[in-house]
């Protein structure tokens, strides 16, 4: 199950803890979730005046949120779930994720992921993301697995894998969607939903090699694999 009220735009599984960040203005945060149940073990509201967007772990026991038009990335404490600190940033926030230690991606609504550093949320580069030479915009939530980038395609049934591997090599592979997810089938009947509640929200499960997979304020959590078309 998934909380029907949750306007889902990050989420990611932190030493088998289920994290969930939440937009809209007046009703985001961050929140830990039972992946069983679905029920909410703790949330934190946030400034009322920021839209919450995407989440990652910084893997020492905080994590990143960013806001969508206030330039603003927010450091939380996993253990108390409290913010300690902010990050400045210049445009929109919609998805992030760690790629390693030293490099984290983030999106904006785009065709580019943008990469900083986590320590001060410097840039320090950009990916250009394309599928047959052509560009895929509107890369949304993100979960970093290996060199891998999984993006929902914001208002599609789509999560994209994006080869980061060959990043920085001049013949511009860097970027390049290697896998296309078809996710229309999860949900039968929509009858009742909005035209914002849509696909969003991907979090790797690295015990299994699965993913957890739900939409924004969708009732449902999905537990898949992506398994290539043939097998």
């Amino acid at each position: 199950p998934h909380g029907p009220d949750a306007f889902t735009q990050g989420r990611e599984l932190v030493d088998g803890r289920l994290y969930e960040t939440t937009g809209r203005y007046g009703m985001s945060g961050l929140r830990e979730v039972d992946r069983a149940t679905g029920r909410v073990l703790r949330h934190t509201p946030i400034d009322d005046a920021l839209f919450g967007e995407g989440f990652t772990s910084l893997g020492d026991g905080r994590g990143v949120q960013l806001t969508w038009k206030a330039g603003r990335a927010l450091v939380w404490d996993l253990a108390s779930l409290e913010t300690v600190a902010t990050f400045a940033y210049g445009g929109q926030g919609w998805g992030l994720c760690r790629l390693d230690d030293g490099t984290l991606a983030m999106s904006d609504g785009s065709a580019v992921l943008t990469l900083r550093e986590p320590e001060a949320f410097r840039r320090v580069g950009e990916v250009k993301v394309w599928l047959d030479s052509d560009p895929v915009a509107r890369l949304n939530e993100l979960e970093c697995v290996g060199s891998t980038v999984w993006a929902n395609v914001w208002l599609t049934d789509r999560i994209v894998g994006i080869d980061l591997s060959l990043e920085g090599t001049p013949d511009g592979s860097a970027g390049r969607v290697a896998a296309v997810v078809d996710a229309s089938g999860l949900v039968a009947d929509r009858s009742g939903f909005g035209p914002d509640d849509v696909l969003n929200g991907i979090a790797h499960d690295p015990e299994t090699g699965r993913f957890l997979l739900t939409g924004k304020r969708w009732p449902v959590l999905y537990d898949v694999e992506f398994v290539p078309i043939g097998d």
